[in-house]
């Protein structure tokens, strides 16, 4: 996937990831930028920054990205990239309460799962297109501190999983960004979540979006932003008792437990 010419849709995008990635897209030449947002002010600053157009959606209604699909084409032209990258942090443990439960869910999973059911048949018509799904290391790994996020994420990395199996000989590319800790406004605050996520440093949104246009001109499936992240995947398939020990006894570390 090379960005020029491209027309591309990026959910979340009025900040944080969102907003490096769109930017990072009409820098490579795309031909429009849709930068959607639940947040209308931050869309519309972000594309007039970046020369792009805004679009309100809450993601996790399928009506609104319904609207967002049916309205880009209708005026721009079929979606060649769509970025699902709206998430939410909620849900610390399980005594949270299920509207936080729900919420991550509808946001951090069924988001991708409504842009799919409605921009798939028209990319598989057309014989093209990518996704890109933002779920997170917490998605391969797990998320001390975030229950909610950890178990949304991991289903976010197994739907992108099915999507690319399904799909990937009708010309439809599919990758799933899993950063660990990124400087954004979900990361602002300090708690044990933030720590764990960042105990191998904080990237800045503009540093990831070279990394996922690197990835998406080299068709990677797994994008990785922090290379260390491999090594703990692989530690955890190696020995899966082994691996849940040491996050124990990290997250012992970051509680000030023992």
């Amino acid at each position: 996937m090379e960005l020029k010419d491209k027309i591309a849709v990026v959910t979340g995008g009025g900040s944080g990831i969102g907003k490096a990635l769109a930017t990072r897209f009409m820098a490579e030449g795309a031909r429009q930028v849709i930068v959607v947002d639940l947040n209308a002010a931050n869309a519309a600053a972000v594309a007039r920054e970046i020369g792009g157009v805004a679009m309100t959606a809450n993601v996790a209604v399928e009506a609104d990205i319904q609207r967002v699909i049916e309205d880009t084409e209708a005026d721009y032209g079929p979606i060649d990239l769509f970025c699902s990258n709206a998430g939410v942090g909620l849900g610390p443990s399980p005594a949270s309460p299920d509207s936080e439960w729900q919420t991550s869910w509808d946001v951090n999973l069924m988001s991708h799962v409504y842009a799919a059911r409605h921009l798939v048949p028209r990319m598989v018509e057309r014989g093209s297109g990518y996704l890109l799904n933002t779920a997170s290391a917490a998605g391969l790994l797990s998320q001390i501190g975030g229950a909610a996020y950890a178990v949304t994420k991991h289903a976010a990395v197994g739907f992108a999983e099915w999507l690319a199996i399904h799909h990937a000989h009708e010309g439809i590319n599919v990758s799933v960004l899993c950063p660990q800790a990124v400087r954004t406004p979900m990361t602002a605050s300090a708690n044990d979540s933030v720590a764990a996520a960042s105990v191998d440093g904080m990237m800045e949104p503009d540093e990831l979006a070279g990394i996922v246009v690197e990835a998406l001109a080299q068709e990677r499936f797994l994008i990785l932003t922090h290379p260390e992240v491999v090594q703990y995947m692989q530690r955890k398939t190696a020995d899966y008792g082994r691996w849940i020990g040491g996050m124990n006894r990290l997250m012992k570390k970051l509680a000030g437990v023992g």
